[in-house]
């Protein structure tokens, strides 16, 4: 090999390592990641469950099945995502609240705080990781339940969920199951007892695209 060619893949090995660099730093490891764990820890638990036939209180087989069914493909959007945030989509021909972190200078003291996302807007998946939906008092959600309750849902890490309205009903209904459904005093969330008027007049915009 002569001295320039020597030369030249050495410059192809800087280059790639160069411009490769960044993409290893685009996520933590999955093992740092607290829903990948919590995920793990849950379907190990279950898939025991199945095994053994001792299924959690108040749960069937068919529910444990489920379950495992749910959390293997929130196991697979965490472990196959090329962007480590959330996306909210709303198609649901209202506003709708969504949750994401509070900024640094905040006062708020909850971990997640909820920005309002327009009809027909998407977050932006460069200034905002949208990790949840908020549901006012009065707005149903297909498959979630809790009606006359203000819940907030977690979407996972990855995910692009897509809110949408059936025609029929007004039910909101989502593209993804939830990770979870939190009531007020479960999670340090933002979750307060409101109605979707009283929504729209309270919270600041989320970022979008």
């Amino acid at each position: 090999m002569t001295y320039f060619q020597i030369l030249l893949v050495a410059l192809v090995l800087f280059f790639n390592l160069l411009f490769a660099q960044p993409s290893w730093a685009d996520r933590p490891p999955l093992d740092t990641n607290a829903d990948y764990i919590e995920l793990t820890q849950s379907l190990e638990n279950l898939t025991e469950a199945t095994n053994t036939g001792k299924y959690p209180e108040g749960l069937t087989q068919a529910d444990v099945e489920q379950k495992i069914t749910q959390l293997t493909y929130q196991k697979y959007i965490l472990e196959t995502a090329k962007e480590p945030v959330g996306i909210c989509d709303n198609q649901s021909g209202k506003t709708l609240a969504v949750y994401g972190k509070k900024p640094k200078k905040s006062e708020s003291t909850y971990d997640e705080i909820i920005y309002l996302l327009p009809d027909g807007e998407i977050t932006d998946d460069e200034d905002f990781d949208c990790d949840g939906v908020y549901i006012p008092t009065d707005v149903q959600v297909a498959n979630v339940g809790l009606e006359g309750t203000a819940v907030a849902i977690k979407i996972i890490d990855g995910s692009q969920l897509v809110i949408s309205s059936n025609p029929e009903t007004g039910v909101l209904e989502l593209n993804l199951p939830p990770t979870q459904v939190y009531l007020a005093d479960e999670v340090n969330w933002e979750i307060p007892d409101l109605t979707q008027a009283d929504l729209e007049t309270t919270f600041p915009d989320a970022p979008t695209d």
